[in-house]
């Protein structure tokens, strides 16, 4: 799917309403920018309260509270960056 879309003299597009709904996006998320072959790629940035407990399936007991924080920030990192190559 595709849409034309007007670029303002500041170098502002609207997403169309569409777009914005299909990838979640909405006035408080946020998103990358970046160019591959000449191409502008918009991609949202995951809500990192959504991703609470990506660690269920790991072996977390006996822990303390501090090595789990490390855990979970590290998880958090990694989904992001793979979102961001």
């Amino acid at each position: 799917m595709q849409q034309i879309v007007s670029i303002t003299s500041q170098g502002q597009i609207t997403i169309p309403s569409i777009f914005r709904k299909r990838l979640g996006l909405n006035q408080y998320r946020k998103a990358t920018v970046r160019t591959i072959d000449n191409k502008i790629i918009i991609e949202p940035i995951p809500n990192l309260m959504k991703m609470a407990g990506v660690l269920q399936n790991k072996a977390i007991k006996n822990k303390s509270i501090d090595e789990v924080i490390t855990l979970e920030e590290k998880a958090a990192l990694k989904a992001v960056s793979k979102i961001i190559k």
